[in-house]
């Protein structure tokens, strides 16, 4: 083929392209408002990154500051509290995974038994609700009912006993975590799986009754295997932002009594770019290390549940 004739077929194609566009404009029209916000927030500043390479000088800009290498890096793995909040972050966010991620499908397989629908429907909109509220109300309730004058503490003066520091104990900062979060999301988390569970055949259960299937038997046979998919894709979401999740909720729950506990890995990025001499190089190596890492433990996952027979997210 002459190089003529490659540019008839590219020119060609551009053509069939442009008017595959014309013809479904519609559709494009409704997309390109998420394309554009893609690409100016999430595209365009990819840039930033080569700032884990530099040395940032803010009068030469991100573009003219110097090139350093890997040298932000090995002062990153020096520090002793960046390990920590590896550690950190590992240990409380698996435990998300542990507590708080499986309790969206219990509730979800509670509120699809219930019969009455407007029932249902309330049982819903309670559980739906804290969703909408912010960190910021959440941690103002949690201490009006915590708090060493809270609503708990008072009751247990009522009975005598001393007054209790659920705040302020490092030891009551995860279950605090875990409970809160569970509280917050598991209504609108469920949601999904309420949806999947929607679009499982009705005559499997209609022929299980018939069978002398209990209600266990049902949920146990039909709906789980029905949200295995469902729940698969959203479990290796979660395990690819294990190093990410939670820092909205960590930072409003979190004082200096238990800062030992609560400084995970956002928190130490956080820490080190506003609380102190700011090193924006710095902080953007670290939070290029934490994607990557996310990266790897988001495809492994995946890997791991087609292995294991599941649907994955990367064919």
């Amino acid at each position: 083929m002459t190089v003529s004739e490659n540019e008839v077929g590219i020119k060609g194609r551009f053509a069939k392209l442009g008017r595959n566009i014309f013809k479904n404009k519609e559709c494009y029209f409704l997309i390109a408002p998420g394309v554009i916000w893609y690409a100016i927030f999430a595209y365009i500043p990819l840039f930033g990154l080569t700032l884990a390479f530099k040395t940032y000088k803010a009068k030469l800009g991100i573009f003219g500051s110097p090139w350093v290498g890997l040298e932000n890096y090995v002062y990153v793995f020096r520090d002793q509290a960046f390990m920590q909040s590896i550690f950190r972050s590992l240990q409380l966010n698996a435990g998300r995974l542990l507590f708080a991620f499986p309790f969206p499908v219990f509730l979800a397989l509670i509120i699809n038994e219930v019969r009455l629908g407007s029932s249902k429907k309330i049982l819903q909109s309670v559980f739906t609700f804290p969703h909408f509220l912010s960190w910021i109300i959440v941690a103002s309730i949690m201490t009006n009912v915590l708090g060493m004058t809270g609503l708990l503490n008072s009751l247990i003066g009522m009975f005598g006993a001393e007054p209790v520091s659920f705040l302020g104990s490092t030891s009551f900062f995860q279950p605090m975590i875990y409970l809160t979060e569970n509280w917050k999301s598991a209504g609108w988390s469920a949601i999904i799986y309420m949806a999947a569970i929607a679009g499982i055949d009705t005559e499997q259960y209609e022929a299980a009754v018939i069978d002398g299937a209990t209600r266990l038997h049902r949920i146990w046979y039909i709906t789980l295997p029905g949200i295995k998919g469902t729940a698969t894709v959203l479990f290796i979401l979660a395990v690819g932002n294990i190093m990410t999740a939670g820092f909205d909720q960590v930072f409003n729950l979190s004082n200096p009594a238990t800062i030992k506990v609560a400084e995970t890995l956002d928190m130490y990025i956080y820490r080190v770019t506003f609380q102190s001499a700011a090193d924006f190089s710095f902080s953007t190596a670290v939070s290029l290390f934490k994607s990557v890492v996310n990266f790897i433990l988001l495809f492994s996952a995946d890997r791991i549940a087609k292995i294991l027979g599941g649907s994955g997210l990367i064919s």
